[in-house]
């Protein structure tokens, strides 16, 4: 065989590869790449819960779980907050919502996020918030989820 016929031959299998690699929009994982959102329907304890997740190249990137207040302010901001809480749990804003969202960007969804003492109604609504954002990303669907809140404040 001549060097030109071996050229074209591995030519033409690199390009089928190439071709039948690209053939999954979504990868490995099933996720679409974009930005999903979930939050909570009502306020607790004057906070209302998100999480955001960032997926790209079919992977989960970043993930931001926090709550606001009414006025906007961010939880884990709050320092008399994450005194007080820290004193009575032993945990505080700062520390747990950057466990779980740590715990889901490693886990990418494929195993289940451990709670952590103290803050086991936040890590419960993670769940709940995580679980839909996965669903969201398999599909591509990029809308907000809104999830029930478990005591609706008054």
């Amino acid at each position: 065989m001549n060097k030109c016929k071996i050229f074209g031959i591995l030519l033409g299998l690199f390009f089928c590869i190439t071709i039948s690699a690209c053939g999954n929009s979504k990868g490995e994982t099933g996720f679409v790449d974009g930005y999903y959102t979930a939050k909570m329907s009502d306020y607790s304890h004057g906070w209302k819960e998100y999480v955001t997740i960032c997926v790209m190249d079919h992977k989960i990137v970043s993930v931001e779980y926090n709550a606001r207040n009414k006025a906007g302010f961010i939880k884990s901001w709050d320092s008399a907050y994450m005194r007080n809480m820290n004193a009575v749990q032993g945990t505080y804003p700062n520390r747990y919502t950057r466990d779980y969202a740590a715990q889901l960007l490693q886990k990418q969804g494929e195993e289940e996020i451990d709670m952590l003492a103290g803050a086991s109604t936040s890590g419960g609504n993670f769940q709940k918030m995580a679980a839909a954002l996965l669903e969201s990303a398999k599909s591509g669907d990029s809308e907000i989820k809104i999830i029930q809140s478990p005591e609706p404040e008054e």
